[in-house]
């Protein structure tokens, strides 16, 4: 009797109670107590860096809340046109516009994998790969924080590299055989990504500065334009890097030369500033980045792979997407030239496919298995 009389008084409390969703506030907040530590622990390695380059590393805006898989696969809602539709005259019906992508008929959804989202620490974490179609796979375990802030697949998809919170570069395959070490003293957070030919990774090795590091080898070779952080590397060479110092976005080739801007991001007079970058088409003409407006709070220094705008890196103009409607999170290029686009709608999360010509393919609804998990690459 006092238990039935308890629950109904908890339902009528719970019904004079404003519903408030604290869990983009929560997760922030965790995310940037969890992350704490590592960046403590980087402390020693950064002024190192920072002595040697003449830079420091950047603040990055607040990557928010990991998003929540689809329970259930969604309805493929009315496409965005990547263009206004043309005007018509009052004698004829209007026509709505096509927006399937014959121009990529080869594009597929292929591998995806996935890391955890920067939230509270979780001790040991593990990797996973999906392929639409499949069950997801789990791959190798990790300490949360390399797999948070460096942990990277290789463009042919058989390596992973990660930063250990020591300052150690570690190489292996997927699955985390064949471990090794590749070179210590390496900055954790600002620094690796893969070339092309999955044979080299950017670093920034304490006391030298940023450069290449040969997996093989080991072999270090400094080069100076490479100074900035979250570097993404396209197919044709082209890499771009993220300015800590005024949130321009800058991009160079292996060697750090011809380097140029992207309008309207950094720089005097700009409305946007941009500290992190997710992923770089393969002709380097197009970039997903997260832009936030000038003035509000750039967050810390730790990777962030999430996107909300797709960039054109020689005019700065944003790319449309057919999101239809649902929230960007992530932009990863394919070798093609399409995209693997993840979105949000309430909470519901889908991967679209979308062609080099801004038009949508295919999408898929994410395994519920998937929640709370952030893609660090799409192997096409």
């Amino acid at each position: 009797m006092n238990h039935d009389r308890l629950r109904f008084d908890l339902t009528d409390l719970a019904e004079e109670v404003t519903v408030v969703d604290l869990r983009d506030r929560s997760l922030r907040t965790s995310r940037r107590l969890g992350l704490q530590r590592a960046i403590a622990t980087s402390a020693a390695a950064v002024v190192l860096l920072g002595a040697a380059a003449g830079t420091a590393l950047a603040v990055r805006p607040d990557a928010g809340p990991g998003p929540v898989p689809a329970e259930s696969p969604t309805a493929s809602p009315s496409p965005v046109p990547s263009a206004p539709a043309p005007s018509v005259t009052p004698s004829r019906p209007a026509v709505p516009p096509d927006t399937s992508s014959p121009a990529t008929p080869t594009a597929r959804l292929g591998k995806v994998v996935y890391g955890p989202m920067p939230t509270t620490n979780l001790g040991t974490v593990r990797l996973w790969s999906w392929k639409p179609g499949d069950s997801p796979d789990r791959l190798l375990a990790l300490p949360w924080e390399p797999a948070v802030l460096s942990a990277t697949v290789s463009p042919d998809g058989r390596q992973v590299a990660w930063v250990d919170r020591d300052g150690t570069l570690w190489v292996s395959a997927l699955d985390g055989s064949g471990k090794r070490k590749v070179r210590e003293q390496t900055d954790s957070m600002c620094q690796t990504t893969w070339s092309p030919d999955s044979r080299h990774l950017t670093a920034a090795v304490a006391g030298e500065g940023a450069g290449l590091v040969d997996v093989v080898s080991g072999a270090y070779q400094k080069v100076d334009g490479l100074l900035g952080c979250h570097p993404v590397w396209a197919a044709n060479g082209t890499l771009a890097l993220a300015d800590g110092g005024d949130g321009t976005v800058f991009l160079t080739d292996r060697r750090g030369s011809a380097r140029r801007v992207i309008p309207g991001l950094g720089g005097e007079g700009s409305a946007y500033v941009c500290y992190d970058l997710a992923s770089i088409s393969p002709d380097g003409r197009h970039i997903a980045l997260f832009r936030i407006a000038r003035g509000n709070d750039g967050g810390d220094a730790a990777r962030s792979l999430l996107a909300n705008v797709v960039l054109d890196t020689r005019t700065g103009k944003e790319v449309v997407l057919p999101l239809g409607d649902r929230e960007l999170r992530q932009v990863f290029f394919q070798a093609d030239g399409s995209m693997v686009v993840r979105v949000r709608s309430g909470d519901r999360y889908t991967l679209l496919l979308v062609g080099e010509d801004g038009k949508k393919v295919a999408e898929q609804a994410e395994p519920p298995s998937l929640r709370d998990m952030q893609i660090i690459n799409a192997l096409g």
